[in-house]
């Protein structure tokens, strides 16, 4: 039986370290822990949690870093995790069973992004065969990927197999985190370093791209995510799909038409459909803006197919539904949302219209008195006091 050893580097983790190293003390054999200057507890709870802590003066940036943690390994197998990921438990004896293949060198793992609100799915190759000739390389997101294309080219014999459950959980997204982080500004300066050595290089233009779209700087981030596309090769297909995921957003207001052209070219690319879902939900709000209500309930419904875990997927079904006048699959469509995100606030408040639509009286009134209640919750009370007003025009909100 082949053994696996956890492979980390770490600094000031603290505050979620020990949920880290818990969720795969089960699943590995050796946890090894390279901690480049923590000033907080995070090597005592890695001791704690029965890792091996080595240290290393931060060496400037991340491949270096993780090349020296791989190195003090012992495993057959590799799972590297930061500490802001999770393994999911559901992953471990399937992810067990299949690295006894002996013919099998990668798994590159599929990742659930909480908080991100355009792409809830990643993938990344974090678990692989401990082999002399797989390393890191890039500075600000150190990936074994060119290494392994190169092995593969001296010993084809090797096979790379995507997993398309979910298998970690990666928390880095999550607005609470993000906060005061800087971790734009670092990016940003990291991918403006890349794009000045590699002009038109496609991850950091696709980086950097969305970077400048998502503050508002539209025309800049155009001309990026163009220069990338441009020297992007056609079977690159995540930094491809990035680029016209984003490319096409930034068109989205200003042009439907070629935004349309733009995701459905993304969605033609041999991409599991999980890591397409933004595409697909985007397309299907342009066709919904083009008048094309049924092709955006099709787009709808395809997304909800392939991950049905994912509560955005059924909310944007339901207000397609609404509004092609299905109120049934629309009120099971927000309460799917609802049973997967039950903090969801507006999908509470369109589930209330929809049962008032429907004759449902007192459905409606709980569901408004529901999202009111989330958004004076969630501090949101300007929105509570105008839903107040909205719904007790329409149905009185307290019980009769």
């Amino acid at each position: 039986m082949n053994r696996i050893s956890l492979s980390m580097i770490m600094r000031d983790e603290a505050a979620q370290l020990r949920d880290c190293l818990e969720s795969v003390a089960d699943f590995v054999d050796e946890m090894v822990v390279l901690d480049t200057g923590s000033a907080d507890d995070s090597v005592a709870i890695a001791e704690d949690c029965g890792a091996v802590v080595h240290h290393l003066a931060w060496p400037g940036d991340f491949a270096p870093a993780r090349n020296r943690a791989l190195e003090l390994t012992q495993g057959d197998w590799v799972l590297v995790l930061d500490a802001d990921e999770r393994l999911l438990p559901q992953a471990k004896e399937p992810l067990l069973s299949l690295i006894e293949q002996p013919d099998l060198l990668v798994i590159n793992l599929l990742r659930s992004e909480e908080g991100a609100v355009q792409s809830p799915y990643s993938s990344v190759s974090r678990l692989f065969r401990r082999h002399p000739a797989i390393h890191w390389s890039g500075n600000y997101h150190a990936m074994v990927d060119d290494s392994v294309m190169a092995l593969l080219e001296h010993e084809p014999h090797w096979r790379v197999q995507q997993w398309n459950e979910p298998a970690l959980s990666h928390g880095g997204y999550r607005p609470e985190l993000l906060a005061g982080s800087g971790k734009s500004g670092r990016l940003r300066q990291a991918m403006e370093a890349e794009l000045r050595a590699n002009p038109g290089d496609p991850y950091a233009s696709a980086k950097l791209g969305g970077l400048e779209l998502a503050e508002g700087r539209r025309d800049q981030a155009i001309a990026l995510l163009q220069r990338g596309l441009a020297a992007c090769p056609a079977q690159a297909h995540p930094q491809r799909y990035e680029l016209l995921l984003h490319l096409a957003m930034a068109h989205g207001q200003s042009d439907p038409v070629r935004a349309r052209r733009l995701y459905t070219e993304a969605l033609a690319l041999p991409l599991d459909p999980r890591l397409s879902l933004a595409a697909r939900l985007n397309l299907a709000a342009v066709e919904l803006r083009l008048g094309s209500l049924e092709e955006a309930a099709r787009h709808c419904r395809q997304a909800t197919t392939a991950a049905p875990e994912v509560a955005i997927s059924w909310y944007n079904s339901g207000l397609i539904d609404r509004q092609r006048g299905d109120l049934p699959a629309a009120i099971t469509a927000y309460r799917q949302a609802i049973a997967l995100a039950p903090q969801h606030a507006e999908a509470h408040q369109n589930l209330a219209v929809a049962l008032l639509l429907s004759g449902d009286i007192d459905g409606a009134r709980l569901g408004f008195r529901q999202a009111i209640t989330l958004l004076e919750a969630q501090n949101r009370s300007e929105a509570a006091a105008r839903l107040r007003r909205e719904a007790g025009a329409m149905v009185r909100l307290e019980n009769p």
